[in-house]
């Protein structure tokens, strides 16, 4: 087995800002694995607010990527096991686990999604609109037509004026992300109105650590449901979050892989929580790892892709705002190497 990485840089197509940041490049990691003539390859994303990076990321998978994988790839099991017990950078892991499971689909000539034993459809995915002025707000809507549902980023001076313009502008669905950006008290005032502008969830509106303003939104007549994704990394964070919201957010970059991902959707259902699948900014790779298992999720916001310029992979569809996952073996895309 042959075992490589390499950081790859993706450029914005438009600023993109939410309540703590802005960017206008990514860098994420490419891992490469051959084996037995078949390459497979996977993506990671840094967690940026937990300190990772792309640099810690490649010395990690340089240093211990081989005997994580082990002799046999296709103990995708296994290698799950020895991933969760690694301390290394979870978008490490996540890169690690979507090369094997791409490997291992094109050895035997299966879609990801067939290994898993999962239907390809999965529901429309979210559009996301960064924080910016009205106006910008409305042209980004405008630029990207005919999706069913817009995530919006909130958290900034103009939060409902922004939404009222979207509002005015489509009669699309709408999703708020406050990325930990709200007080209880800007939620609780904001939230009639975001009701009667039709927004149907919010996610991560409060930091983290404040479960105090969580359980008192909770507590709100007409409140909205509430997501949590800074606030859940991986199975272990699953339980926590039924006690005090609505549904989790699973994002590999976070919980390490599809492996674990999947483990948090079986316990999310038996806790009767609902659960979005996200991402970080990612290429169609690191998209399509996480789309495998989108037949498992309630709502989908898998459209990082779409907001870059870069393509470094293609095969991932879209129509009429569904991803469509390829029929191909593996995660079943092409490297712009091998194009």
């Amino acid at each position: 087995m042959d075992l490589t990485c390499r950081p790859r840089t993706l450029h914005l197509r438009d600023t993109f800002t939410i309540a703590r940041s802005s960017v206008d490049t990514q860098e994420v990691l490419v891992v490469a694995v051959d084996a037995a003539g078949v390459r497979g390859h996977g993506e990671g994303a840094p967690v940026e607010y937990w300190g990772e990076s792309v640099a810690t990321m490649a010395e990690a998978v340089a240093a211990d990527g081989a005997a994580l994988l082990g002799d046999d790839l296709r103990d995708l099991e296994g290698i799950a096991r020895r991933l969760r017990a690694w301390n290394g950078p979870q978008g490490a892991k996540m890169a690690l686990d979507g090369a094997a499971h791409d490997w291992v689909g094109r050895r035997y000539g299966l879609p990801v999604w067939r290994l898993l034993g999962l239907d390809g459809v999965a529901p429309p995915t979210s559009f996301t609109i960064g924080i910016s002025t009205v106006e910008e707000t409305v042209a980004r809507v405008r630029r990207a037509p005919g999706f069913a549902v817009y995530k919006v980023k909130v958290g900034g001076p103009g939060d409902l004026a922004r939404l009222e313009a979207i509002r005015s502008a489509c009669g699309a669905r709408l999703r708020i992300d406050g990325n930990e950006g709200w007080t209880f008290e800007e939620a609780r005032d904001l939230t009639p109105r975001l009701r009667e502008l039709g927004v149907e969830m919010v996610e991560q509106p409060f930091p983290a650590a404040d479960l105090d303003s969580f359980a008192r939104y909770r507590e709100l007549p007409g409140r909205l449901p509430v997501f949590v994704d800074e606030g859940c990394k991986d199975l272990g964070s699953v339980a926590a979050v039924a006690g005090y919201a609505d549904g989790i957010v699973v994002k590999l970059a976070k919980c390490g892989g599809i492996r674990e991902a999947q483990r948090m959707l079986a316990a999310a259902a038996a806790l009767d929580l609902r659960v979005m699948l996200g991402c970080m900014i990612e290429s169609q790779l690191g998209i399509a790892q996480a789309a495998q298992l989108g037949a498992l999720a309630d709502l989908i916001d898998l459209d990082a892709h779409l907001l870059i310029s870069d393509r470094p992979f293609t095969g991932l569809g879209l129509d009429d705002g569904r991803l469509v996952l390829p029929d191909a073996p593996g995660l079943g895309l092409v490297a712009e190497e091998a194009a």
